[in-house]
């Protein structure tokens, strides 16, 4: 599978980080030739650590993955100065920024992948969150396919409040694309943004009971 261009130090990192992922978790991922090999694409994983942008990165061979992550990690030099340089989209937690969507939109609609993870922050048990608002916005008005992804073992592996990575086994699964006219939006008529996201999350439970816990 042909990979997309994209700044060679991406693919640098993403290789090395996934050797390591390989050697220290026992990474695997599955489904990636579900994701769209051109156009704009977004990525909608489960969050339980902060293992599960790099895993998600690695598990996807043949496109460049945008993340949006909050601003606050920009502040650090040496992980600022490598979001943007591989065009993560920093987002404002604190409040509706719409200048981040209007961004991930503009992205979207260029034909990039972006990730983002519906229920914003890590869960604290490793279940499945309820999403958060801005979402749905966002699927709405970019109408790209959605791709489900279920993160499997990060939460074993690094929870979080943890210090240390513990070599438990992880898995990525991509699911099936969602197309726009399957997830509920509205042509004409006022789209219900909180039921698009209940449906995208349901699709990620769907693959969560399908493959299960890691050990």
């Amino acid at each position: 599978m042909k990979r997309e261009r994209g700044h060679p130090l991406y693919w640098v990192v993403r290789d090395t980080v996934r050797v390591l992922a390989r050697l220290y978790l026992r990474f695997r991922a599955y489904g990636d030739a579900h994701v769209p090999t051109e156009g704009g694409c977004i990525l909608t994983p489960n969050h339980a650590s902060f293992l599960d942008p790099p895993m998600v990165g690695c598990g996807l061979r043949h496109r460049v993955v945008h993340f949006m992550a909050r601003d606050t990690l920009f502040k650090f030099p040496i992980m600022g100065w490598w979001y943007r340089k591989i065009g993560t989209i920093a987002i404002d937690r604190t409040k509706g920024d719409l200048a981040a969507l209007r961004s991930a939109i503009a992205s979207l609609k260029s034909g990039k992948v972006v990730c983002l993870f519906p229920e914003g922050t890590r869960t604290l048990d490793g279940a499945l969150q309820a999403p958060k608002g801005g979402v749905g916005f966002l699927i709405a008005k970019a109408r790209v396919p959605v791709v489900p992804v279920y993160v499997d073992g990060t939460y074993e592996a690094w929870p979080k409040g943890a210090k240390w990575i513990k070599p438990k086994r992880v898995r990525v699964y991509f699911g099936e694309p969602i197309q726009p006219a399957d997830l509920g939006l509205n042509e004409t008529g006022k789209t219900d943004y909180d039921q698009v996201m209940q449906n995208v999350m349901k699709r990620i439970a769907e693959l969560k009971a399908r493959h299960g816990r890691a050990d």
